[in-house]
């Protein structure tokens, strides 16, 4: 995700030093209150615009697709059971996630299409590994001209733009984009302090966790403030709205190092077990590989006893390793006792037990998680 950090292992000590010298400090920043006019006006824009029982396509390459991204909108929506929701890919065979798991979609956009000539009535477009896929630009411009609203999460908010659905637009997107969105279209007026961004038929979101408040504005524009608050309760949510301190989430000397130092400690990394069973909450699953994935000392590898394991919600997760054991050292749980919300803080705690504080903020940070 980070190149440029990744990339410092190759530099010289000196270097490296001058160049973390230049970053600020960490900063705390305080989120400012959302005005309840421009909460409505998201409510009212996100509003089914073609069915009563609005369907849903989430779209994503098959190489590389932001896994959190991908699987959260689909968990939450689907639990919420409010809209008809379909996964899909540009083109036949599994969708690999990252930084963890591969699924298997329900179809391929060419399928989609035949099946749905209307169009979505809502599109969600996670980051992927490149923002200028020729089959994911063409495919979002034609739902566009079919009245779709298009919700691009996380760093998918520069996939939407490089499809030109954001010209002239008030928009959002992951911290570290910032600057690459500007690039691909500098007519994007970026948005600060705002978790979520609405206008003229195109949200955009800023990091990955920013998917399920994001969700849960849908569900509430779709249903009603009740069922968004069940579902909320579900998931162990207390409170969600737009706001966010745009302050706190930035490129700073502790992040910075404690990548450094991380990346660089090559003899201390470790490959962590998430075992897969059938039924388990796909929105947990996500979260914790997500988290465990993102810490630069230790990846999540799921593993069955064999064959492809279908979610609560019917996400089909394909094992990294089939009829794998574990060493009981290096077993990671979904924590399927507690809300998924609620796993997501309890992953954090178990990555601060293992590794420090520091690499729970760097894990944070790259989540964009208000912690």
């Amino acid at each position: 995700m980070f190149w440029a950090i990744l990339g410092l292992a190759v530099l010289s000590a000196a270097g490296v030093g001058a160049w973390i010298a230049t970053l600020p400090p960490a900063s705390v920043a305080v989120a400012p209150p959302v005005p309840q006019a421009e909460t409505d006006a998201m409510l009212d824009m996100l509003k089914p615009p073609k069915r009563a029982r609005p369907l849903v396509a989430i779209v994503g390459i098959n190489d590389a697709t932001e896994l959190t991204d991908y699987l959260l909108p689909y968990g939450i929506l689907k639990r919420a059971d409010v809209a008809e929701v379909v996964s899909l890919a540009t083109g036949p065979g599994p969708v690999r996630l990252f930084p963890a798991l591969t699924v298997q979609p329900d179809m391929i956009i060419a399928a989609f299409d035949a099946a749905h000539p209307q169009g979505a009535d809502y599109v969600i477009v996670p980051a992927m590994s490149r923002d200028d896929d020729p089959a994911v630009i063409g495919w979002l411009r034609d739902q566009a001209e079919k009245g779709a609203t298009i919700i691009g999460i996380c760093a998918g908010a520069k996939v939407v733009a490089a499809a030109g659905l954001l010209n002239g637009k008030r928009a959002t997107t992951h911290w570290y984009y910032l600057d690459r969105m500007r690039k691909i279209d500098p007519t994007v007026a970026l948005v600060p302090d705002r978790r979520m961004v609405a206008d003229e038929g195109v949200v955009t979101t800023t990091g990955i966790t920013a998917s399920m408040p994001t969700m849960l504005m849908l569900i509430e524009a779709i249903a009603d403030r009740a069922k968004a608050e069940a579902v909320a309760r579900d998931l162990g949510i207390a409170t969600w709205d737009a706001r966010h301190a745009s302050g706190a989430f930035r490129l700073t000397r502790p992040f910075a190092t404690t990548v450094l130092a991380n990346r660089l400690a090559l003899w201390n990394r470790e490959e962590l077990g998430i075992g897969l069973a059938p039924g388990m909450d796909e929105v947990s699953l996500a979260l914790v590989a997500d988290a465990w994935s993102r810490t630069y000392r230790s990846h999540a590898t799921s593993h069955a006893s064999s064959g492809v394991v279908e979610t609560r919600n019917g996400i089909r997760v394909i094992p990294d390793r089939s009829g794998a054991t574990w060493p009981e050292e290096r077993r990671v749980s979904i924590l399927p006792d507690s809300k998924p919300a609620e796993a997501l803080d309890r992953t954090l705690d178990a990555i601060t037990a293992r590794y420090g504080a520091r690499t729970t903020n760097v894990v944070a940070m790259q989540m964009e998680y208000p912690r």
